[in-house]
C-alpha cells in the first residue's frame, strides 16, 4: 500500500506540475479573452435562461431537457470538491490557497462554456438514435482524423480517472464522516451507496436527469444556505479572513494553528488542483451531460 501511494505521489507531482497549471491557467485567459469575457457579462442572462429551462420540459430534439442537463452536471460539482477540497486546500497549501482555487473558478467559465458549447455541436448520434458526445467526439469531428487517437486517449484515461475522482473521494468521504459520527461499517455504507447509485444509473440518462433534476436544486439550496448561515455567525471575522487568504496568496504560510505551513507555489498548486476538482472546468466531464440536452 505505501509503495502504491508513493507512485500515486509522484505521478501526481508531475501531472499536477507546472506546466499543467500553467496551461489550466493560461487556457482560461485565452477562452475569456477570445469569448470578450462573456461570461462575466451574462450572468444575469444565464440565471433567466436557467428559469426559462426550468418551467420548458418538452421534447425539443435530445434526451433530457437542458435544466436536468445542467444539474446533471452541477451534481458532480457540488459537494465533495466544495467541502473537503477546500479543506485539503487550505491545510496543504494555507490560506492563500483560497485565492488561487477563486482564479481557478472564474476563469474556468468561459472553460466550461467551451465545453458544453464543442458536446453539442460535435455531438453524433447512434444506431438507436441516442445522442453520444463528450471530447472523445469534439476532438475526432472538429480537429480531424489526425488527432482522432487523442479523443481515445482521454475515453481512456477518462474511464480510469471515473473510478477515482468520479466515485472514489465521494465514497471514502461519506463513509469516513458515517464512521466517525455513527460507527457505521465503512463496508455497510459503500454497499448502500452502490446500490442507491445503481438504481439510477441503470435507469439510464432519462432516469438520471429526472433525479439530478429534482435533487440537485434542493441540494444546491441547501448548500448555500449552510454556507450563509456560517458566515452570518462569523460576520465579524469575514474581513480578516479575506484579507489573510489575499495576503497570503502571494505569501509563504507558517506552519502554526490548523496549517501545515506552504510556499507560495503549494497554495497555487494545491489552489488550482482542488479548485478544477472542485468546479470540474477543463475535466471534459461536464460535454458528456451537455451532449444529452434538447436543441434548446
Amino acid at each position: 500500500m505505501e509503495l502504491i501511494q508513493q507512485l500515486i505521489s509522484q505521478v501526481n507531482g508531475v501531472v499536477w506540475g507546472l506546466p499543467m497549471l500553467v496551461i489550466i491557467l493560461g487556457i482560461g485567459i485565452y477562452l475569456n479573452i477570445g469569448l470578450k469575457f462573456m461570461p462575466f457579462f451574462n450572468i444575469g442572462r444565464a440565471f433567466k435562461l436557467l428559469w426559462k429551462g426550468r418551467k420548458n420540459t418538452q421534447d425539443q430534439g435530445g434526451e433530457i431537457p437542458p435544466f436536468q442537463a445542467l444539474m446533471t452536471a452541477l451534481s458532480a460539482t457540488i459537494g465533495t470538491g466544495n467541502i473537503a477540497g477546500v479543506a485539503t486546500a487550505l491545510f496543504i497549501g494555507g490560506p492563500g490557497a483560497l485565492f488561487w482555487m477563486w482564479m481557478t473558478a472564474l476563469l474556468g467559465m468561459a472553460t466550461k462554456y467551451s465545453e458544453a458549447v464543442l458536446a453539442v455541436k460535435y455531438r453524433e448520434t447512434d444506431r438507436h438514435g441516442n445522442h453520444v458526445g463528450g471530447p472523445m467526439y469534439y476532438i475526432k469531428n472538429g480537429m480531424g482524423k489526425k488527432w482522432a487517437w487523442l479523443g481515445t486517449a482521454f475515453a481512456l484515461f477518462g474511464t480510469f480517472a471515473c473510478f477515482g475522482i468520479g466515485n472514489g473521494v465521494q465514497i471514502n468521504s461519506i463513509a469516513q464522516v458515517m464512521h466517525s459520527t455513527f460507527d457505521f461499517s465503512p463496508l455497510i455504507v459503500g454497499l448502500v451507496v452502490m446500490t442507491l447509485s445503481g438504481a439510477v444509473l441503470l435507469g439510464g440518462i432519462k432516469r438520471i436527469g429526472a433525479f439530478a433534476g429534482a435533487l440537485v436544486p434542493l441540494m444546491g439550496i441547501a448548500y448555500v444556505a449552510c454556507g450563509l448561515i456560517i458566515l452570518l455567525l462569523n460576520v465579524d471575522k469575514i474581513g480578516g479572513a479575506v484579507a489573510l487568504v489575499l495576503e497570503q496568496a502571494f505569501t509563504p504560510t507558517s506552519a502554526q494553528g490548523g496549517f501545515a505551513g506552504a510556499t507560495v507555489w503549494m497554495a497555487i498548486r494545491f489552489g488550482v488542483a482542488r479548485g478544477v476538482f472542485s468546479n470540474e472546468a477543463g475535466l471534459g466531464s461536464a460535454p458528456h451531460c451537455s451532449c444529452q440536452c434538447t436543441n434548446r
